[in-house]
């Protein structure tokens, strides 16, 4: 099965500027965004003609593409979508015109197969979802960061149950870019011992961690 990892955080916390450290050799970008990356150089490193680089931000497309490059691409070991919630957005947005609760199950159901579809996936591979998050502040006065979705149908299912490991983007009290990998006010989480508790803003690092586990 492939190893789902979740990269949650606010807008400029660092998600993208994560996958710098990944070697695109290796890695295939689905561009949900459609902004091209953040970091110098990136047009040298990923592109359409070097056959790791696409735009979409079609739910049943980004699952075709992942499937696709595990099927056909066996060089690939990293495939990363950023951000899924743009995806997300553009389905509600394109759906506006529909009435009824059916939008919103379509939108679940296309997230959920996505995901659980990719996890299905050779063994060698490590799927990258990145996610925009969400702190909430409960009647008792408790805060709690979890990954944001569309709908409440999508908020039920508890996505990062999905994932093998879920990483909290944030800038550190030392004004570092950091991941947060376990705490007491998110869903962030992984593997006993596989990771500290802040690891630096560089997934290259955090695969390797993970290889080594």
């Amino acid at each position: 099965m492939a190893r789902m990892i979740c990269v949650m955080g606010e807008s400029g916390s660092g998600k993208t500027t994560a996958m710098r450290t990944l070697d695109p050799g290796t890695t295939y970008y689905i561009d949900v965004d459609g902004k091209g990356l953040v970091w110098k150089g990136w047009k040298n490193q990923y592109g359409a003609g070097k056959k790791n680089y696409t735009r979409s931000r079609d739910i049943p497309v980004i699952s075709a593409l992942i499937h696709n490059v595990a099927e056909k691409a066996p060089s690939i070991k990293t495939v990363v979508i950023d951000t899924l919630n743009t995806a997300m957005v553009d389905k509600e947005v394109r759906g506006m015109s529909e009435k009824g609760f059916d939008k919103w199950v379509d939108l679940a159901q296309y997230v959920w197969s996505m995901i659980t579809d990719a996890a299905t996936l050779r063994d060698d591979l490590t799927v990258i979802v990145v996610m925009h998050s969400e702190t909430v502040r409960d009647e008792m006065g408790n805060v709690w960061t979890h990954v944001r979705t569309n709908g409440r149908k999508l908020e039920k299912l508890v996505l990062e149950s999905l994932f093998n490991v879920v990483l909290l983007a944030k800038r550190s009290d030392a004004g570092e870019y950091v991941f947060e990998t376990v705490s007491n006010h998110s869903t962030a989480k992984a593997p006993m011992g596989a990771l500290a508790q802040e690891e630096p803003n560089d997934m290259g690092l955090i695969l390797k961690k993970l290889e080594e586990y």
